[in-house]
């Protein structure tokens, strides 16, 4: 069974680049709905800790220094298949191989600084969602 709910980050760079307003208004246009939404900034503690599951892998270090290194917006997403539809709307992780008009392929600088995180299923968007927000800030 799929979960109608979805986590993203916008991440540093394309905050950085000024595209928080285009990214939103892809993702309100494909249809999902806004549960919750802040512009916050990860510590590098925060983001070892969210980023945990990639600990081994040699981007590691890499990922948590670019993480923590401006601010990000976090979002919980909804709609039906959230999970699925919001990965199709990001596109693949290579923007250079992303497919025309996806979130990636419109924003991203690279494969490291690819403008978004997706969650990559319905168990980790719920662990992802509530590692960002409290019940109180989730609508």
């Amino acid at each position: 069974m799929t979960s109608n709910i979805t986590f993203t980050m916008i991440k540093p760079d394309a905050v950085a680049d000024g595209h928080i307003g285009a990214i939103l208004g892809k993702i309100s246009e494909a249809g999902f709905g806004i549960k919750a939404l802040k512009l916050t900034q990860l510590t590098v503690a925060d983001a070892k800790k969210f980023y945990e599951v990639h600990a081994e892998r040699p981007f590691y270090g890499e990922l948590v220094e670019f993480m923590s290194s401006g601010p990000i917006v976090a979002a919980v997403l909804e709609k039906e298949n959230a999970v699925d539809e919001f990965r199709k709307l990001i596109g693949a992780t290579n923007p250079a191989e992303a497919a025309e008009g996806t979130i990636r392929k419109l924003f991203a600088r690279s494969i490291g600084e690819n403008a978004v995180h997706g969650s990559d299923s319905d168990e980790n968007a719920l662990i992802e969602a509530q590692f960002h927000f409290s019940g109180r800030e989730i609508f």
